[in-house]
């Protein structure tokens, strides 16, 4: 199971929110280039960027940010946040993203997804936002009707590389990830889940650790790591048995 750092992007910086809410903001470094530098030497294999400004306004706002970080590191990169067109997504890929990540555009177009997948195979990640299993979209603030299950098992055939499914109401609070949800969605389909959302220690990692066989290929960790509530590096190595 990799263990993804994530880097959310407001303004240039990084920062963690509180259950996906701008105003409630914790600047953790000024500059992004040499945190992703950091995770890289701590052992990260993949990383996790949101561009948080873009994801409420529609469209790519921290472009500077990312092509900085891509430059620092030589492991792979998958971005989110404000990702709606075929343009975006080349766009990005272009800069030497691996892999984009597709949210409120998945909910309100899956076509897009559909036609993304075939255009750029391999590199296509659909994020599910819930809150109490419902899919929130629009920076999460907007719910929708929609449960995360059945929004998942509509993308089953269209070759997306992973699912990052993130339960708002843990993001940044630290209380540990739903477990619960996150193995009834990976259960569901075929496609691997990313777990997102509340991890706050290596026994949530473990906990994690014991549901990998329903489907579970990822966990992303942002508050977490920031704080020092988990050490990367340890929590590699607990995935990789060498703790």
């Amino acid at each position: 199971m990799l263990i993804i750092p994530a880097i959310d992007l407001k303004e240039g910086k990084c920062v963690r929110l509180e259950q996906g809410l701008m105003d409630k903001d914790t600047v953790f470094n000024d500059n992004p280039a040499a945190q992703a530098r950091a995770w890289q030497d701590q052992g990260a294999e993949l990383l996790h960027i949101v561009d948080l400004d873009g994801a409420f306004a529609g469209q790519p706002k921290n472009r500077a940010a990312i092509e900085a970080i891509i430059g620092a590191i030589t492991i792979p990169a998958q971005l989110g946040g404000g990702i709606r067109d075929l343009e975006t997504i080349e766009a990005y890929l272009s800069l030497g993203l691996s892999r984009v990540i597709i949210g409120t555009a998945a909910q309100r177009n899956p076509e897009l997804v559909r036609e993304a997948c075939a255009r750029f195979p391999g590199r296509i990640v659909v994020g599910i936002d819930a809150k109490n299993g419902m899919v929130a979209v629009q920076g999460w603030a907007e719910v929708t009707g929609i449960t995360a299950i059945d929004l998942a098992r509509k993308f089953e055939d269209f070759g997306v590389s992973a699912i990052i499914y993130t339960d708002i109401s843990r993001d940044g609070m630290l209380q540990g990830p739903n477990l619960e949800a996150t193995m009834s969605l990976a259960e569901a389909v075929s496609i691997p889940i990313i777990a997102s959302g509340g991890v706050s220690s290596l026994k949530d990692i473990q906990d994690l650790m014991a549901i990998e066989s329903s489907g579970i290929s990822g966990v992303i960790t942002g508050k977490a790591v920031y704080t020092g509530a988990i050490r990367l590096a340890e929590a590699v190595a607990l995935t990789k048995g060498s703790h």
